[in-house]
């Protein structure tokens, strides 16, 4: 059975490729399990249908039959245990691919969300040049600590894993930030991510829509 997956009608990224949905795409391209993909508005996001799926009225959701799920981070999980490709055989690896993508989204995304909520939200708040070095000094120092784990490797450990696909989506927010070229490393990590096929597939693919969108 092929799933379907939601995406934004009008992405917010413009195409760069950070909306969430692109964490799905590239797991069902990396196990290569075709998907279909249902475009929603923001309006239809709080519609009855879709909170029905997504209780927070968000993107991505994932339907296969009767399961239906919400939240980027199960579904990348639940596209990992089922399809080989995203998880090592060994348990113990297993165990700690899983924890390095519970690191991503929570240790190391949170800074960096705070860092996208001072640029954009808050960019003519008085406050904002005085927090905006903070944010970026806590960002830094996950980003040290994730440095100093990775070494000369090139993944988290061993072999790239859903984790790895998780920490580079979101190590990819930091982009344009300048932070990441400190750590030449890492820098070199998000690189070796998005040069694999998969990824490629699944950018061009949500940029495809973006660019429908910009012209329609």
């Amino acid at each position: 059975m092929i799933p379907t997956i939601t995406a934004f009608e009008r992405s917010p990224d413009g195409g760069r490729g950070l909306a969430r949905d692109m964490h799905v795409r590239w797991a069902l391209e990396e196990v290569g399990q075709p998907y279909d993909v249902r475009l929603v508005s923001f309006d239809a996001m709080k519609q009855p249908a879709h909170v029905a799926i997504s209780p927070f009225g968000n993107i991505p959701t994932y339907e296969e039959g009767d399961l239906a799920l919400f939240e980027s981070g199960a579904i990348v999980l639940h596209i990992a245990v089922r399809h080989p490709g995203l998880m090592p055989e060994d348990a113990n690896a297993q165990a700690r691919a899983i924890a390095w993508m519970f690191a991503a989204f929570s240790t190391m995304e949170q800074p960096i969300l705070d860092r996208t909520t001072a640029v954009i939200l808050e960019r003519d708040a008085p406050w904002r040049d005085q927090r905006l070095p903070l944010v970026d000094d806590r960002i830094r120092k996950r980003l040290a600590e994730l440095s100093r784990h990775l070494g000369d490797r090139d993944w988290l450990e061993g072999a790239f894993s859903a984790g790895d696909l998780v920490m580079v989506g979101v190590l990819r927010r930091l982009q344009r930030s300048g932070l990441l070229t400190e750590f030449p490393n890492l820098a070199a990590y998000v690189a070796r991510g998005e040069a694999r096929p998969a990824f490629k597939r699944a950018f061009e693919a949500q940029l495809a829509v973006a660019i429908a969108a910009s012209s329609g």
